[in-house]
C-alpha cells in the first residue's frame, strides 16, 4: 500500500462499515456539548475487533519495533497490535501514572488541558514506532504522544486510529505525519 504524507489514508469500505455499525454516540459526555464516540460495542464483537487489529497489523508487519498506545482506549488497540506483530508496547499515560524517570508534556484536548507521560530509557534510539489510539479528534493527544516518543528516542512512522472526527481537523495538528483511520465521520 502506497502512503504519502498529507493524503488521507483510510481502510477499505467494508472494514469502515463494520466499525461504523459498532460505534455508539453518547451525547454530552464527558461534558455538555461533547458527542462521545463509544467503541464499547466494537470491543464486545470479537470478529470486528480482530478485523481492526489484523488490518493494522497488515499495514505494519516488518515495519515497526514498537507500538505506543495512548491512555486509555489506545491501550486496548495498541497492546493487541503489539502482540499480533510480536513487538514491544509503550504505554503513553496520563501524568502521575508511571514510575520515574518519566518525560511529561502538556497538550490541549478539545474540551480541556492535560499532560501525557512516557517512561524514559525504555527504547533504543531509532526504534520505529506507530502511535495508536481509538479516536482522532483535534489531534492534540496524538501530537503529544508523537512528541514524547521522539523525546525518548523512537522514530514515529505514523499514527493509526480507529475513528477520525473529520470536522475537528486533527490531521492539521499532525501535519507532516502519516495518519491512518479505519472510519472517518
Amino acid at each position: 500500500m502506497s502512503e504519502h504524507l498529507g493524503e488521507p489514508q483510510h481502510a477499505p469500505p467494508a472494514l469502515a462499515d463494520l466499525v461504523a455499525l459498532r460505534l455508539r454516540d453518547v451525547p454530552d459526555f464527558p461534558r455538555p456539548g461533547i458527542l462521545f464516540k463509544d467503541i464499547g460495542p466494537l470491543l464486545v464483537d470479537p470478529m470486528a475487533f480482530d478485523a481492526v487489529i489484523e488490518h493494522f497489523a497488515g499495514r505494519h508487519h516488518g515495519r515497526i519495533d514498537l507500538v505506543a498506545g495512548v491512555e486509555a482506549r489506545g491501550f486496548i488497540f495498541g497492546a493487541a497490535l503489539a502482540h499480533a506483530l510480536g513487538v514491544g508496547f509503550i504505554p503513553v499515560r496520563k501524568a502521575g501514572k508511571l514510575p520515574g524517570p518519566v518525560i511529561e508534556l502538556p497538550y490541549e484536548l478539545e474540551y480541556a488541558q492535560a499532560r501525557l507521560a512516557v517512561q524514559a530509557g525504555v527504547v533504543d534510539p531509532g526504534q520505529k514506532a506507530v502511535v495508536v489510539d481509538d479516536v482522532l479528534a483535534t489531534g492534540g493527544t496524538a501530537a503529544a504522544a508523537c512528541e514524547l516518543m521522539g523525546q525518548i528516542g523512537a522514530e514515529v512512522v505514523g499514527v493509526d486510529v480507529v475513528v477520525e472526527l473529520a470536522q475537528l481537523d486533527g490531521r492539521a495538528t499532525l501535519a507532516g505525519r502519516s495518519v491512518y483511520s479505519v472510519f472517518t465521520t
